[in-house]
């Protein structure tokens, strides 16, 4: 009795150290003080400035260039980390693909930091002038590997039959990956896309390597140099706030679909 009551506490106390500080962000997003602390008293002001225009121009620049960034990012990184996987799982040389795999497992070891300074001096050496194309060529090569990560397993469930039962019946090589292999593997897809979207957004260490000098700010790098400043703009609280929704959202959509699609 006294160990399940010590690790339901443990575990609410963990929940309470993790949710707290965004708890406290969400709700000082409804009053208009400047500084985080001081309640002048329930206001949407907050949220008013976030979608006028012209108020705060450069966080709504940062806010769409991650957006952007992110979305291309996780477009590109699905399709190619599931041709990727497929091609993987395919080899018949059980030493090549596992040899592969540990390749790809590296830069998910490696730190933020080594990556985004490899990909400074690529980029350097080869003369490619940093800026919007630099960033999300960066965020594609570091969100890649997860995308692969996700897939993987997908596949390994998946019948190996199936592939070979559709050739059988007439269906061409691509008509049989869209209509059989990829259904099967949506979820991992999905999963790596929605991750590759979180990764991306949340990326500052390859980021500030790989955005050059031409004013192009993500939301990372515009709340390190507002921080630098001395203090936050309090449209960040808003912000952060309805960031932290939609995301909560959108698990608990794809959580009741998964749970829809298991009861089936």
């Amino acid at each position: 009795m006294m160990k399940k009551i010590f690790c339901q506490g443990y575990l609410w106390l963990l929940l309470l150290l993790l949710y707290s500080p965004i708890l406290i962000i969400v709700i000082f997003s409804f009053t208009e003080a400047r500084v985080m602390g001081n309640w002048t008293g329930f206001s949407l002001q907050l949220y008013k400035n976030l979608f006028v225009e012209g108020t705060h121009h450069s966080l709504t620049a940062a806010l769409i260039n991650t957006i952007t960034i992110a979305l291309i990012t996780a477009t590109v990184s699905t399709i190619f980390g599931t041709l990727t996987a497929i091609g993987i799982y395919n080899l018949r040389n059980r030493y090549a693909r596992n040899a592969i795999q540990f390749v790809n497992n590296i830069p998910i070891l490696n730190g933020d930091i080594i990556i985004g300074i490899s990909l400074f001096l690529l980029f350097i050496t080869l003369g490619i002038p940093q800026g919007y194309t630099t960033v999300v060529l960066s965020h594609i090569t570091f969100c890649l590997p997860y995308v692969i990560l996700s897939v993987m397993p997908r596949l390994k469930q998946m019948n190996p039959n199936l592939y070979e039962a559709a050739l059988d019946l007439g269906a061409s090589p691509m008509q049989a990956l869209r209509k059989v292999i990829i259904p099967e593997i949506l979820p991992g897809m999905i999963s790596g896309f929605m991750l590759a979207i979180t990764m991306s957004i949340d990326d500052f260490a390859v980021t500030i390597f790989t955005i050059g000098n031409e004013g192009l700010e993500t939301l990372s790098t515009f709340i390190y140099a507002d921080a630098r400043k001395g203090g936050l703009t309090p449209e960040l609280r808003p912000l952060s706030t309805i960031i932290f929704v939609l995301v909560l959202v959108m698990l608990i959509i794809i959580n009741r679909r998964s749970d829809k699609n298991k009861k089936k």
